[in-house]
């Protein structure tokens, strides 16, 4: 098994390992135009917080992977159909189910504390440009996969459910940016930079909404779906105000412990981690949830 693992890794690279230096020049150009403009884009402190937790994701994201497809090759030798992919409509189908799945993991990362505690950290930065893209989850990348395993035991290769998430990662890229304004007709069918700036907003109307990462179809069926219409306000409802990146990645974590120990309760203990993240018992009041919540409009 990690035979096949290495070669694998090494016949078939991620792309995101030669997108992240596109990604970076990209960045940069994005940041000398907001300085000459004086369009306040970017803030150091807080670019270097971005690029610190893309660091450390990466070096937790490979091994991430790398148990991901340990246990897809598993549930692939025991897949429960024969799909040939070498026939281009399986590649696309491919993608729009990668992209459901996606849409459904990152719904959940809002509806679910211990799912929230780990993506948290991506809506913490009060600006929004290319850097904020690369503020990614470092415990969630453990975990990550599993929502799209399903994929691997109905006959799609690891390689090939791997690369496509790879791909819809590489594709967000370039919608965190206030850079981009409306794409007109685009915006009702694939995810744009307008879109996305939505998700990112703490406005009332904003919260949880456009959890798309390549087509707007999902959250238009689905009840989730909210053009910008106003001038978008970024961050929590409760902004940390810290750039350390320690402090970024564990704060909710720390919050959910703290909840937990304060409550007797196992019932209130479960619902403080498996509950939504303004969750709390009626009989109790708390105040540790640092969120932007799941139909919360304080």
């Amino acid at each position: 098994m990690f035979n096949s693992l290495f070669k694998t890794a090494f016949t078939h690279p991620d792309p995101f390992i030669y997108a992240i230096w596109f990604f970076l020049l990209l960045i940069l150009i994005e940041y000398i135009v907001s300085v000459k403009q004086q369009l306040e884009y970017y803030e150091k402190k807080d670019t270097f917080a971005n690029l610190a937790m893309a660091l450390g994701v990466s070096f937790i994201g490979f091994f991430g992977k790398s148990l991901a497809f340990l246990y897809f090759s598993f549930f692939y030798a025991h897949k429960l159909f024969t799909i040939n992919q070498n026939k281009w409509w399986t590649w696309l189908l491919l993608i729009i189910l990668v992209d459901f799945s996606y849409y459904w993991y990152h719904r959940l990362s809002h509806e679910v504390r211990f799912l929230w505690a780990s993506h948290i950290n991506h809506h913490s930065s009060q600006l929004f440009n290319f850097s904020t893209a690369l503020r990614q989850a470092w415990v969630g990348a453990s975990f990550y996969y599993i929502f799209w395993l399903w994929l691997v035991i109905i006959g799609f290769t690891p390689w090939s459910v791997l690369f496509c998430m790879s791909a819809l990662h590489i594709y967000q890229f370039w919608v965190h940016t206030e850079s981009i304004k409306k794409l007109g007709f685009l915006e009702k069918i694939i995810v744009t930079p307008s879109f996305h700036r939505v998700h990112h907003g703490s406005n009332p109307q904003y919260i949880d909404k456009n959890h798309g990462g390549l087509l707007v179809v999902w959250d238009m069926l689905l009840g989730t779906y909210e053009e910008e219409n106003e001038k978008v306000i970024y961050g929590l409802t409760t902004n940390i105000h810290s750039f350390n990146p320690l402090t970024i990645a564990f704060h909710e974590y720390k919050a959910i412990w703290r909840d937990i120990k304060n409550t007797g309760s196992f019932k209130n203990k479960l619902g403080y981690v498996f509950g939504t993240p303004s969750w709390k018992p009626k009989a109790e009041k708390n105040t540790s949830n640092n969120y932007k919540a799941f139909n919360s409009k304080s």
